[in-house]
């Protein structure tokens, strides 16, 4: 027995090392000589005969041979090699057949009939039960990667051992089992473990590219030239606001003159018959006036609001604390601490001066559209009164 192994170890040795790719980091010489130091293990534990050794190391030396020529089917490259040798070697046929078979077993999809099948799958996969599992997978992952063009991120690599550990590996043998289910279990918690962290860095990382993109979304411009916009924007509102109030209150002057004027100098004259040509003239002269002068009142009366709100319009972001229409009413705690929720909350800062500077434009369309139409009733009333008085004056001519 010890001949034809020590000959088997020399021919795979020599093959291995001058015909297999480089690439091949985990089905090299290396992996060879674990299955055989652990089939040699499990041959003890199991009490094998010297027959039943024989054929299971030999198997084990000999059983990813076929890697040298194929990756895909290399167990029958694996069986026509070894048949050619020990027939060389003159090893019996019976023999021959049965390490053959021993080889077509170590396919993944193949479900062990014998103790020497199941002690052969065990020795093949016992890195599963050892310390060193996570560096040895390591190495397939990058054969995978070097001979199958076939790349796993770290996470699709975990899924991967795990799915196999739980789902399509066991060991058959006992005596596998008696040594290695512990450790094997140890390497799935591990795996699990890196699994679980992994996710929830992932899940950190998502959160935090989820911010920045919506922080960036948010804030296309920087913070000087938001607040200079905002700046520039109020001062132009609170300008053209000025100029509204100016342009009504000259109005209103101007009607009060004119309304004293007549009071005091045309009114008087209307008791003499003599000048009642002049009643209607007038009549229509002060309606004109006094229009103009409530529409100037009204384009600048303001309009102030409850001036009261409640934490819950401050939580749901309903409130505008820059006017002071809303908070006038307010205690000065109430007021501080609704200031300081909206200054800690950039979005709720934000949305407040929006408002403040949409509902400045509104009190601005309000106030443009009565002081057009107080201009307008002026000037008509400027024109019909002169018109009637025109013909008031020619009726007596």
């Amino acid at each position: 027995m010890d001949n034809i192994l020590v000959e088997t170890e020399k021919f795979v040795t020599q093959l291995l090392n001058n015909h297999l790719d480089n690439k091949f980091v985990y089905h090299n010489l290396a992996h060879t000589q674990r299955v055989v130091e652990k089939g040699t293990e499990l041959a003890e534990l199991a009490e094998l005969n010297d027959i039943e050794k024989e054929h299971l190391l030999l198997c084990a030396w000999l059983h990813d041979t076929g890697y040298t020529k194929t990756i895909e089917d290399h167990e029958d490259e694996s069986i026509k090699i070894a048949s050619s040798f020990l027939k060389k070697q003159g090893y019996n046929n019976e023999g021959i057949d049965i390490v053959n078979g021993l080889i077509l077993s170590t396919k993944i999809t193949h479900e062990p009939t014998n103790n020497l099948e199941k002690l052969i799958r065990d020795a093949d996969c016992s890195h599963i039960g050892s310390k060193s599992y996570l560096n040895t997978s390591e190495l397939l992952r990058k054969e995978w990667e070097l001979t199958c063009n076939k790349t796993l991120t770290e996470h699709e690599w975990l899924n991967e051992n795990i799915d196999f550990l739980t789902n399509r590996h066991r060991f058959y043998s006992d005596e596998a089992s008696s040594i290695w289910d512990k450790a094997k279990g140890r390497n799935l918690s591990q795996l699990l473990k890196m699994q679980k962290k992994l996710v929830l860095e992932r899940s950190k990382l998502k959160q935090k590219k989820e911010e920045l993109k919506l922080k960036k979304n948010r804030v296309k411009l920087p913070e000087r030239g938001i607040e200079t916009m905002f700046r520039v924007t109020l001062k132009n509102h609170m300008h053209l606001s000025n100029i509204a109030d100016t342009k009504a209150n000259i109005l209103l002057s101007v009607n009060a003159i004119i309304i004293s004027l007549v009071l005091s100098n045309l009114v008087s004259k209307l008791d003499n018959p003599s000048n009642s040509y002049l009643i209607w003239p007038t009549v229509i002269f002060v309606a004109f006036t006094v229009v103009s002068i409530v529409l100037s009142i009204i384009a600048t009366r303001p309009n102030v609001t409850s001036g009261k709100f409640t934490k819950d319009d401050v939580a749901n972001k309903k409130v505008n604390l820059l006017f002071f229409g809303n908070f006038h009413k307010m205690s000065l705690n109430d007021f501080e601490w609704a200031m300081g929720e909206m200054m800690q909350d950039r979005d709720y800062l934000y949305s407040s001066m929006k408002k403040d500077l949409y509902f400045l434009g509104k009190v601005l369309d309000r106030k443009y559209k009565i002081l057009r139409l107080t201009y307008t009733v002026f000037m008509i009333g400027i024109i019909v009164s002169v018109i009637t008085f025109g013909i008031a004056f020619s009726s007596i001519g």
